[in-house]
């Protein structure tokens, strides 16, 4: 196989990951200096020139010329004579660069290194992932039930990222279809294996908390704040607000004329009842609003 036709076998990999051109070619070099190393032992007097983007491949491997029969290390040295095979004007000590094909690291190299591309791809890929949700922890958001099983709903987004929502961080009425969207707060991101895993949750107080975000706006502009949440997933949930200016209602203001700004968080949260209640720091007092029954219902 040809460098051309190889390096054009993977420009694939560039449009299917959305890699940037300067990530990939640091990638191919990676690749290509490990496969030299295995071949040759030392890659430091190779030069590899890539152009991904027209599918271009040169490698070079730079030696010194020596007398005949004083070679030491043939992939540093090359004698006269073989040095005169290339061009017949070259003299002892002058620097010698010729081109290296792939084909001469042989098939099982080639296969080897264009395994090892596709790992070192995925690994990178995995890692702009953990990446992109680790800074999403807390988040809401949304993705399709791809397939339900017994312990887990697997769901997929529109890049195809796939989202845990564990059996035990769905609300305990929730009944899900295959291609349904699904909302939740990403709750943790971790790497197994070099993969991320991606959880959601529908029962965290987070999540209650930006569904207010969203539904109200006084709450996303910040004139109003949430102090506390807490939740007993599907049954009910006490949310403590304030406001910064007094002369808004905050318990007026989130729960709206007869509910109507509320009523659906309660229906995406499966007829949960929420009362809001305003927050103190005055403690007993506190305590007392967040016993008092909710009067929030669907």
């Amino acid at each position: 196989m040809e460098n051309l036709a190889l390096i054009d076998s993977f420009s694939e990999f560039k449009d299917d990951k959305l890699i940037d051109r300067v990530t990939l070619m640091a990638i191919l070099e990676d690749v290509f200096r490990n496969a030299l190393k295995k071949k040759y032992g030392d890659d430091d007097n190779f030069d590899i020139i890539i152009n991904p983007d027209k599918g271009d491949l040169e490698i070079w491997r730079n030696r010194i010329v020596v007398a005949d029969g004083e070679v030491e290390d043939e992939n540093q040295e090359i004698s006269l004579t073989e040095a005169r095979k290339i061009e017949p004007d070259f003299e002892v000590g002058e620097d010698v660069s010729e081109e290296v094909k792939l084909v001469d690291l042989g098939r099982r190299a080639i296969l080897a290194l264009r395994q090892n591309l596709i790992s070192k791809i995925h690994e990178h890929d995995n890692t702009n992932i953990y990446k992109q949700f680790k800074d999403l922890v807390g988040e809401l958001y949304t993705a399709e039930v791809h397939h339900i099983r017994h312990r887990a709903v697997i769901l997929l987004d529109d890049e195809g990222n796939e989202i845990i929502l564990p059996k035990d961080k769905q609300i305990p009425s929730d009944f899900f279809r295959k291609g349904e969207n699904v909302r939740g707060v990403i709750q943790s991101v971790e790497l197994k294996g070099n993969k991320p895993m991606i959880v959601m949750s529908r029962t965290a107080p987070e999540f209650l908390e930006k569904l207010f975000e969203q539904e109200i706006p006084e709450v996303f502009d910040g004139l109003i704040s949430i102090k506390k949440v807490v939740r007993i997933p599907g049954d009910k949930a006490k949310v403590a607000v304030d406001s910064y200016d007094d002369r808004i209602d905050p318990v007026g203001a989130c729960v709206g004329v007869k509910g109507s700004r509320i009523h659906g968080i309660v229906r995406e949260l499966k007829n949960e009842n929420i009362d809001v209640i305003n927050f103190t720091e005055n403690i007993n007092l506190l305590l007392t609003r967040s016993l008092s029954p909710a009067k929030i219902t669907s």
